[in-house]
């Protein structure tokens, strides 16, 4: 049973005329009539009485007449239902960044987003580049915003950078400035100096502890385990210093002081699993994160 065929049999049940059914499908009449046959034929009955100049329905066919009704109905719901998907009016989009990036880059980016495609909805897992990586393997993400490179073997994905994001020092405004007379700081001036940490697991902590072995010392940790927003909240009380990414210390309110050359950089790229395409959400996603970041507003 095709749907050309229900709508064939629907068309003849409303004009009750074969020739005018197949000019309302824009067919020829004995193309449909064939159709009709064939659909007779696979269900065992025939479907209208054939009087000259008078068609009407059996009772088989009074019994289909509201199934195909229905089954067409369901079949145009599901045809708009998708192209509504591929067209961005609805949808759902996964995204997942480490909490500096949803602290700093994603808000900006999510607000251009939804202003474009108000009807997907968004839902934004924060976590380290591992975990994400993980997700993004598992399916549970659309895209993904890491830090690479990663340590490690890593599933395969499919990776392209975003930018290079230059890592400051942030420290409260009222204490000290850490770099002392200079205008810059160096990774081994912060040999014995405390230190606000981020949770173990946080690209960040692992990005600042990897700087100062390379320094050749071991960092000092006054107080650790927080997420972003806590340990700003660190530094702002005067607990220690932090390393974070220049786009979080601009909107911090914190002192701002810059590494001296070559300074410390982090990578971030956009990934997402290298079997499958993405979404057209994800890939409007990312377009318009290069727009955005091309464009200088993050």
């Amino acid at each position: 049973m095709q749907l050309q065929q229900l709508r064939y049999f629907t068309a003849v049940a409303d004009t009750r005329h074969f020739t005018r059914a197949a000019e309302r499908e824009h067919v020829a009449q004995p193309s449909l009539s064939q159709q009709i046959r064939s659909l007779e034929r696979e269900l065992g009955a025939e479907l209208f009485h054939r009087a000259r100049g008078h068609i009407t329905l059996t009772d088989a066919g009074e019994t289909l007449l509201p199934l195909a009704r229905r089954i067409l109905a369901d079949a145009e719901t599901a045809r708009r239902e998708v192209q509504e998907v591929a067209q961005l009016r609805r949808g759902r989009l996964r995204l997942g960044a480490p909490p500096s990036l949803c602290a700093s880059l994603v808000p900006d980016v999510l607000r251009s987003f939804h202003a474009t495609y108000p009807g997907v909805d968004l839902i934004v897992t924060e976590d380290g580049s591992q975990d994400l990586v993980r997700a993004l393997a598992d399916g549970e993400l659309d895209l993904a915003l890491i830090i690479t490179p990663l340590p490690g073997q890593a599933p395969a994905l499919a990776t392209s950078e975003l930018l290079r994001e230059e890592l400051v020092v942030v420290s409260a405004p009222d204490r000290p400035a850490p770099e002392g007379r200079r205008t810059r700081i160096r990774v081994e001036d912060l040999r014995g100096r405390p230190l606000a940490m981020f949770r173990r697991g946080y690209d960040l902590r692992e990005f600042t502890t990897a700087a100062c072995r390379a320094a050749g010392f071991e960092p000092t940790f006054t107080v650790e385990g927080g997420e972003m927003d806590a340990v700003l909240g660190f530094v702002r009380a005067g607990l220690g210093v932090a390393v974070v990414p220049s786009m979080v210390a601009e909107r911090s309110g914190l002192r701002v002081t810059r590494f001296a050359t070559p300074g410390m950089h982090r990578v971030v790229s956009v990934a997402h699993r290298g079997d499958v395409s993405p979404p057209r959400a994800a890939r409007e996603l990312e377009r318009i994160l290069m727009e955005h970041l091309d464009t200088g507003l993050s």
